[in-house]
């Protein structure tokens, strides 16, 4: 009988170890892009829209590094000194620009009536799996604990949206309090493993960097009305920091695995001569929700059924907070402070 015991022992524990894998398996599968979505990746990106013109000077422009650095608004060298490579600090003016930047985002979300939330920057693993992210892309994130078993762990957050897409995780929602609108204000720590390509200098890629999101949990019969209304509140945001920009669809192949959909808003750089992302607005339908357990009753049916949850970047600043410099730059080195920006800053209106 003992052996036959530790036989079942044995066999349980393979069933298991089978079990896990096949989950872990399925748990990685991305989500399923929308019908409308060309195939391909960011070569089938489609431009729908573009706002202001390329900017031009008559003057000799110069890069957001040697700006920053002239002005003594970022200091580079002692970000890398702190923290390593990927670091920056922001001082005087420069720290003043940021937060002003920030409070302008805060002010307009709250405006349009988003809930305000300040969440934890330290996540368990359930957040992670909760939007998608894990398990696949567990290793690009900073683990706080040593444990080999991560899911015991807890990580710092990339994007708030980690944190947000989870709030109502395992409850049932009152159908009439859909949509659910919320942004957050969290720096977002990154790994950003690779090799930085040579024109990513300064604030382009980074370890941390200040951003504020925007998530909806919407009806699944509104969910596109949801994605146009943060595409739009993203836009908006950089239309009236005066900033060019476009608004690009992407393909589905450049969609990230936990998104049906997605529109980058994508500001221009001119030291680059490029478009980089600011905002990713994305529709994760109910992929989130099924992970998470995130569901609203039917008024209709009586019956629960799984929401869509939406987010947007609304905005990151270290790619902002470069295309202001550039784009605002005058002849002699100094930046003009966009105009909606002034109220936050005691009524500055340049930086010298």
């Amino acid at each position: 009988m003992r052996s036959l015991g530790d036989e079942i022992a044995t066999k349980d524990a393979e069933a298991n170890a089978l079990e896990e894998e096949i989950f872990s398996y399925l748990a990685s599968c991305p989500n399923i892009p929308d019908e409308d979505l060309l195939c391909g990746e960011k070569e089938n990106n489609q431009v729908v829209k573009t706002v202001g013109k390329i900017p031009t000077f008559d003057f000799k422009p110069q890069n957001h590094v040697d700006l920053c650095t002239k002005l003594g608004i970022i200091d580079y060298q002692r970000g890398t000194k702190l923290s390593g490579g990927g670091y920056w600090l922001y001082r005087g003016d420069g720290a003043r620009l940021e937060w002003a930047l920030l409070n302008f985002f805060i002010s307009e979300h709250l405006k349009d009536g988003y809930e305000f939330i300040l969440p934890p920057h330290q996540l368990g693993y359930n957040c992670g799996f909760g939007a998608g992210q894990f398990p696949k892309f567990a290793d690009e994130v900073y683990w706080l604990d040593c444990d080999e078993d991560r899911k015991k762990n807890r990580f710092m957050l990339p994007t708030a949206e980690t944190a947000l897409v989870n709030l109502y995780a395992g409850e049932i929602i009152d159908e009439s309090k859909l949509p659910m609108k919320f942004f957050a204000y969290t720096p977002c720590y990154r790994k950003e493993a690779g090799s930085y390509r040579a024109e990513e200098r300064g604030m382009i890629r980074g370890h941390q960097f200040n951003k504020v999101e925007m998530v909806q949990y919407a009806h699944p019969d509104k969910s596109m009305q949801a994605f146009n209304e943060l595409v739009d509140k993203a836009a908006s945001l950089v239309e009236k920091l005066g900033l060019h920009f476009r608004v690009s669809k992407l393909a589905a192949g450049d969609c990230s695995a936990s998104m049906a959909r997605t529109y980058d808003i994508e500001i221009w750089i001119p030291s680059m001569g490029i478009y980089k992302e600011v905002s990713s607005v994305s529709n994760a339908n109910d992929y989130q929700a099924r992970r998470n357990n995130t569901k609203f009753r039917d008024k209709e049916t009586g019956k629960p059924r799984f929401v869509h949850t939406l987010n947007g970047s609304g905005l990151a600043t270290s790619r902002v907070f470069p295309a202001l410099i550039e784009q605002y730059q005058n002849a002699d080195g100094s930046i003009t402070v966009p105009e909606v920006l002034r109220p936050f800053m005691g009524g500055q209106e340049i930086i010298k």
